[in-house]
């Protein structure tokens, strides 16, 4: 079923492949846990409906594409979903929600026809790169702001926190661990530094121990199937619903394109090859479903870079990545206890990791039109707390510019579509 010769591969090392994914990514399920508990969801039935969607999307994609890719809650959308749209808009998570379910709806349409192929040819790759680092820019900066490493100021809109906070200064500890272990790419690395931070934190008295490690997997009924859909179904939700069909679709083919260069996967050459479309559907099939267990969009992770390493080729790793996720739904004692600034240094890595795409854009060869795009797509996500913003202002800019130096040879179809649907998001 997985053609393991066809792919010099063997069930041991697709067993130990996908053991290397299940701990690079295991961190997901506290981290987003926390993060749509800030959004008002409860985050028992958070933490076992992250871990459900996790096991079924990957054990999907495995069996259905074939591939080595484990899938979860997309780091970047969950926080835009809690911090952008519930927080910031005042919008009620239930329409959050089917938000999420909508876009995937689209996505999965779409990822039965040549839109991916279409869109990905007429957005400018140094718009796309933009994109990716904007959103690390945000979610690091919401990472920074619930450690309270940054605060507001009523004069400078924004300042340093108080460092002699022990709260504060266990986050610097969590995001020095992070950062140190990352760079020396140990197996497990945000799980070990969220776990050592934890000890510390609860050797100081920062949080509660644990009344226990393992329980039953907490009931999802409080989320399950809570979305509204008819409350998204507005013209003034539009542009947020395409932000979250672009940037799941930029997300998922990123990922995809990294880890396909090194497991020598998505050959676009190869007639035969269908796993990329097959990749594509499973993630957004698994972005529907998980709107209706009640967490935000579901996207390919990266970290399943780390199993293709170990040599995973096929299925089967992802196969095994599911099995093991299995465990998480009897940890919810342990992530529980976890302190809070244990975890949002996860945020802060992940998001500079995003933002080293931006050193993939030369500027000095780069028009006016481009720097400025990616300029503002940088810098209006933290800024106004959304990446709907950012995207739009972006492309606005981009699509003038080029109107003004009459380079209208460089503007097709797709970018006119992204920049009328970018004016409606400042309009309504």
């Amino acid at each position: 079923m997985f053609k393991l010769k066809e792919h010099n591969t063997s069930v041991g090392t697709e067993l130990s492949a996908g053991f290397t994914t299940f701990l690079t990514m295991m961190y997901i399920v506290p981290v987003n846990g926390f993060i749509l508990a800030d959004a008002g969801l409860p985050m028992d039935a958070v933490v076992t409906a992250t871990a459900l969607i996790t096991i079924l999307a990957t054990l999907f994609s495995g069996l259905w594409a074939n591939t080595p890719i484990a899938m979860s809650v997309g780091m970047g959308l969950n926080a835009y979903f809690s911090y952008g749209l519930v927080l910031g808009m005042k919008i009620p998570w239930q329409t959050a929600l089917g938000i999420v379910f909508l876009s995937g709806i689209l996505f999965m349409i779409l990822s039965f026809t040549n839109f991916r192929v279409w869109i990905m040819t007429s957005i400018p790759m140094n718009l796309r790169r933009a994109i990716s680092a904007g959103i690390g820019s945000f979610i690091a900066f919401i990472g920074l702001k619930q450690m309270g490493m940054i605060v507001d100021n009523p004069a400078t809109l924004v300042s340093l926190g108080d460092f002699s906070n022990p709260n504060v200064l266990l986050g610097v500890l969590g995001l020095i661990l992070s950062f140190t272990l990352y760079a020396y790419r140990v197996k497990g690395a945000f799980i070990l530094a969220i776990a050592v931070t934890s000890i510390v934190g609860w050797s100081f008295g920062i949080g509660t121990l644990p009344e226990g490690i393992v329980s039953a997997p907490a009931s999802i009924s409080p989320i399950v199937f809570e979305l509204d859909i008819t409350s998204a179904l507005t013209l003034s939700l539009l542009p947020v619903i395409i932000t979250f069909l672009i940037t799941d679709m930029f997300d998922t083919l990123g990922t995809l394109t990294g880890v396909g260069t090194r497991a020598n996967l998505f050959q676009e050459n190869n007639k035969d090859d269908k796993s990329l479309q097959k990749t594509l559907e499973a993630d957004a099939i698994a972005t529907t479903a998980g709107s209706l267990l009640g967490v935000s969009t579901t996207t390919a992770f990266i970290e399943s870079a780390s199993g293709v390493e170990e040599g995973g080729r096929t299925g089967l790793t992802a196969v095994f990545t599911a099995m093991f996720f299995v465990t998480t739904l009897f940890l919810l004692p342990l992530f529980k206890a976890v302190p809070g600034n244990a975890i949002y240094p996860v945020l802060v890595v992940v998001g500079v990791l995003m933002f080293t795409e931006l050193g993939k854009i030369n500027f000095e060869d780069s028009d006016l039109a481009t720097s400025a795009g990616a300029f503002l797509i940088v810098i209006l996500m933290p800024l106004t707390f959304s990446i709907t913003n950012g995207i739009a202002a972006g492309f606005l800019i981009f699509t003038i510019i080029k109107f003004a130096k009459k380079q209208t040879s460089d503007l097709n179809l797709g970018i006119f579509v992204i920049t009328f649907i970018s004016a409606l998001a400042f309009i309504l």
